[in-house]
């Protein structure tokens, strides 16, 4: 088998229980790395500290990992100006924060033969959130229920950083008065 150091120079081939028997003078274990290959290629290594590194790795690229859910917004081929304003104002907030928005518009008895105003509203919101969004999934009707999604684009999750890194930066100059406060308060304190 070929064996690899720690540091990662290449030891040669070696007999098996020569292998292991270099990694126990080392301390170390002895992993098999690729054996499928001719000869099978092993490391000598601290196998426990190797896994704890690749488990805090993974958790980090968890933690840095955005997590985007779908709001829905429900609307009905009746609705008017200013309720439409409002909820296209949450659909706005909702891409901003990283967010899909799924449109939902609900037909209700004779609203059905009226399928065409679901449509042009949905065409409605999609120029109204001009290029803050890109339809993810384009309009479909599923029983009583004409629905679109909508996904952040590219812009939006721009601002969204840049909005994320603006509030960092405050809560850092918050704790900096913060801590600059009590500092100046214990040294104006009289003592005893």
């Amino acid at each position: 088998m070929r064996v690899i150091s720690e540091t990662g120079d290449q030891l040669g081939i070696m007999p098996t229980p020569d292998a292991i028997r270099t990694a126990g003078e080392k301390g170390m274990d002895l992993v098999e790395v690729s054996p499928t290959s001719r000869p099978p290629v092993c490391r000598i290594m601290d196998y426990g500290k190797y896994k704890y590194t690749q488990k805090k790795k993974a958790q980090s690229a968890k933690k840095k990992a955005m997590t985007q859910s779908v709001k829905e917004v429900k609307l009905r081929p009746k609705t008017e100006e200013h309720d439409y304003q409002f909820k296209l104002k949450h659909i706005q907030r909702f891409l901003l924060d990283g967010n899909k928005a799924k449109v939902t518009i609900r037909f209700r008895g004779r609203e059905m033969a009226h399928k065409d105003i679901g449509m042009e509203m949905l065409k409605r919101i999609v120029r109204d959130v001009g290029d803050m969004a890109t339809v993810a999934s384009e309009p479909a009707m599923e029983g009583r229920l004409l629905q679109m999604v909508l996904a952040p684009s590219p812009k939006a999750l721009v601002i969204k950083r840049s909005k994320d890194e603006q509030r960092r930066a405050e809560k850092e100059e918050i704790k900096k008065v913060k801590k600059k406060d009590t500092v100046s308060s214990k040294s104006d304190s009289p003592g005893t």
